[in-house]
């Protein structure tokens, strides 16, 4: 994925800082081929800096 603003290649070297901004893009702003796994959402939730009504919406999806 390549972004304008983030450098990915500095975040490679965290695998979990990784994860979890492609994780936000994918749920704020749709950018992703495919879809989202539920275990690297659960695995993750608690880090996601996400929008409040998406957020809740998928905790209601994922029966958090």
């Amino acid at each position: 994925m390549r972004h304008w603003s983030v450098d990915v290649r500095r975040l490679k070297n965290d695998p979990d800082a990784l994860a979890v901004w492609e994780l936000e893009n994918a749920v704020n702003f749709g950018i992703r081929d495919g879809k989202i796994k539920r275990q690297d959402l659960l695995e993750y939730w608690d880090m996601l800096d996400l929008d409040p009504y998406k957020k809740k919406f998928l905790s209601l999806i994922l029966s958090l």
